[in-house]
């Protein structure tokens, strides 16, 4: 009889057979089986889902290893893309498609030679160098995070532009603090205190301290539906003053000057205090009304400065563009005679920074949306 390994049972007896034959043993019910089994079946899998878990951090603990290493190596860098070059394969790639395989041949001679001619004028000093566009991006939430690249960017442009050049700006803002915003103007300052041009191109937004960046420039384009002007000054807290007295909870400031601090957020706010603090903010629309005026000369200051926002189609008729077109077109169009140089400084930042910049963004939309309604 051919010998077996294995476990049967039943409601008398338990047989164990063995290579060396069977072996009584005490009988046990099903119930002992099956749990007996079950214990080994979880023991099993929990040295299975131990292993796994083990494996998962050794090689999370690799890679963040191997970031920590190149983490010093890496953390800006300044990134600079032809944009000519992406127009120049976007029409090979259009042509390779809609073109018999004669005329696309026609068509890469016909480049090519156009190419050796111009490469031999330039050699003879017949035809000129082609003027830069130097090509910028800012996207601004509350604080001007992008002001930290920008700043960079246009200090990289000085060192190698002329008058003859030209910078251009894709700008997409709400506004945001007054201080942050000041500065970022400041900085597309520093381009035309070094007399060369400067154009602003808002395909989506430009208010308060978006357009207080915006008036800087020489010229201003816009998309017909792009959002323009909220020339104002806004503050707003909640105060919890009557909700901790309710429950019986002091609050102590203790403070060294009369106006140290205006409205608060946790004590008793006074009549005095918020006229002082309304005084504050009337100075600082003074302030921007007299920064746009005196950039943008062309517009009725008081017809424009009442906080109110414009579609860029309307905001033409105000002064407040010059003209209506998107940033793709301008750059197409400019790609014929010019040389376009897109300027990038990127700055690495933790996981940890990207989330809490990602959040706060979303809430800056969020914000945003609701008070453009």
């Amino acid at each position: 009889m051919q010998q077996c390994v294995g476990f049967f049972y039943d409601y008398k007896r338990s047989i164990t057979h063995t290579p060396y034959g069977a072996i009584l043993s005490p009988p046990r019910s099903i119930q002992e089986f099956l749990v007996t089994d079950f214990i080994a079946n979880y023991g099993m899998f929990l040295a299975k889902t131990i292993t796994l878990i083990v494996a998962l951090l050794l090689a999370v603990g690799g890679v963040l290893l191997l970031a920590s290493h190149g983490r010093n190596s890496a953390k800006e860098r300044l990134e600079i893309k032809k944009i000519n070059d992406k127009y120049e394969e976007m029409a090979t790639t259009v042509k390779a498609a809609i073109l018999s395989k004669d005329e696309l041949k026609k068509d890469l001679k016909n480049s090519k030679l156009q190419k050796k001619a111009e490469t031999a004028q330039l050699k003879k000093g017949q035809q000129q160098t082609p003027k830069r566009v130097f090509v910028l991006n800012f996207d601004g939430d509350i604080k001007a995070s992008a002001l930290a690249s920008l700043r960079e960017e246009i200090t990289a442009i000085l060192t190698v532009a002329t008058p003859e050049d030209e910078v251009f700006l894709r700008l997409q803002s709400g506004g945001g603090m007054v201080h942050a915003y000041g500065l970022a103007a400041s900085q597309l300052m520093r381009i035309k205190d070094k007399k060369i041009p400067l154009v602003i191109c808002v395909d989506g937004i430009a208010a308060s301290g978006g357009y207080m960046m915006a008036c800087v420039a020489d010229k201003i384009i816009a998309a017909p539906f792009a959002i323009i002007g909220s020339i104002g000054v806004i503050a707003q807290l909640p105060n919890f003053h009557r909700l901790l007295k309710k429950h019986d909870i002091d609050f102590e400031q203790v403070t060294a000057g009369e106006f140290k601090r205006t409205i608060t957020m946790f004590g008793e706010n006074t009549d005095k205090t918020r006229q002082k603090f309304k005084e504050e903010l009337e100075e600082v629309h003074i302030l921007f009304k007299e920064f746009i005026q005196q950039h943008r000369p062309v517009v009725d200051i008081d017809r424009i400065s009442t906080g109110e926002h414009w579609l860029a189609t309307r905001a033409l008729e105000l002064n407040l563009v010059d003209e209506l077109k998107t940033s793709d077109d301008y750059l197409l169009e400019q790609s014929k005679n010019k040389a376009l140089y897109e300027v990038c400084y990127t700055i690495k930042q933790s996981i940890g920074a990207r989330m809490g910049g990602f959040i706060q963004s979303s809430v800056d939309k969020i914000f945003r949306t609701q008070s453009l309604r």
